[in-house]
């Protein structure tokens, strides 16, 4: 396994994320997930991360039964407050001791800090309570995790000298996204940085033919997951990469890239990078809003509206795109597609609409 040093501690680059454990009837599978955690454990994982409202509050709770039955000073404990789930700042710290079974954590997140609650953080008193908990040792290094703007990241950065800070950072996101800029924020504050998402939960595990053919190509013993892990390995401010597994497979495969000491080089990354692009291509449909099929579609569909959340469903899967689609200002949506054609006529860019709306049809509707 390899380590990095945070403030004296050896902390595996490796962060076991408990957010996608197992599941069985419902709830975690404790046998299957104790097990991935003993197998990370013994290889030299010391970092687990989970938060209070992982698999419904049972993440905590699981992790209380399970990590006791390790030396305390083995591992690294990280958990978060969330005040959009729960604003009783008080009431959850409390909660999360008892069922995490711990006088202290050594991590501790301000959880998932966007624009419309960033400030309500500050305002109702929970980064004050909680960097008390820390005078009192309750809390070794505070921390915050980050979906907001850059300008709310910005001001939040700036509050005092946060100990850490996670990212949802990934190959992806750094060519297709605010994430260098994000990164560069954390940067410049020097501020360590936890990384979530690295395969974009899971996205990044599996590329169209042509993108793994260029992996494969410059590595063929990496798996395509590896890519990703190793790409934010490579970034300076990066500290531990977390990764939220949920069968053993992952785990060994995670174990056999965090326990190699290849350096990523930059020729590395421009294969990576290459591959990216044609994944890219493969995943999105080019369209430019000109909005000229719109015009001659006999059912008035928003047509550009429907491709921007279709583009979004094949990065980011299923979760949240039937809102996103309700959400759209139209006269008809796509189970409404006649599959005339009339549109095609229209496309400078080719695009396949009919087929696109019947994909969304089938999927959403």
């Amino acid at each position: 396994m390899r380590y990095k040093d945070f403030n004296g501690i050896g902390l595996s680059r490796l962060g076991f994320g408990n957010m996608r454990l197992p599941e069985k009837d419902g709830r975690i599978d404790r046998v299957k997930a104790a097990e991935m955690i003993d197998v990370a454990m013994k290889a030299g994982v010391n970092y687990y991360d989970t938060a209070f409202m992982y698999h419904s509050g049972d993440s905590e709770a699981f992790l209380g039964e399970v990590l006791p039955q390790y030396p305390r000073q083995s591992y690294c404990l990280a958990t978060k407050f969330n005040i959009d789930f729960d604003s009783d700042y008080r009431k959850v710290f409390a909660m999360q001791q008892e069922k995490l079974k711990t006088d202290y954590f050594d991590f501790y997140l301000i959880h998932c800090i966007t624009d419309s609650n960033v400030h309500r953080y500050v305002d109702e008193g929970g980064v004050d309570f909680l960097l008390e908990q820390q005078r009192q040792g309750r809390i070794r290094y505070l921390g915050f995790s980050c979906h907001s703007g850059l300008e709310s990241l910005r001001w939040f950065a700036n509050h005092h000298k946060w100990d850490f800070a996670q990212l949802q950072l990934n190959y992806f996101d750094w060519l297709y996204s605010a994430t260098q800029q994000e990164y560069k924020i954390l940067e410049e504050r020097d501020i360590p940085i936890m990384v979530m998402e690295p395969v974009r939960g899971g996205r990044l595990s599996s590329l169209n033919p042509e993108a793994e053919a260029i992996l494969h190509e410059a590595h063929p013993d990496w798996s395509i997951a590896s890519w990703a892990m190793r790409f934010v390995l490579s970034l300076p401010q990066v500290q531990t990469v977390l990764s939220g597994m949920s069968r053993m497979e992952q785990v060994q495969d995670n174990l056999a890239t965090f326990s190699d000491d290849y350096e990523f080089t930059h020729e590395d990354r421009d294969v990576l990078f290459k591959a990216c692009a044609a994944f890219k291509r493969q995943v999105q449909v080019p369209c430019t809003a000109c909005r000229y099929c719109c015009d001659e579609c006999p059912m008035g569909i928003n047509i550009p509206e429907f491709l921007k959340v279709y583009n979004k469903f094949k990065v980011d899967g299923t979760n949240g795109i039937k809102a996103k689609l309700d959400a759209i200002d139209s006269m008809s949506t796509p189970a409404d597609c006649l599959t005339c054609g009339e549109c095609l006529r229209h496309c400078p860019q080719g695009i396949r609409i009919p087929e696109i709306m019947t994909d969304l049809n089938e999927r959403f509707y």
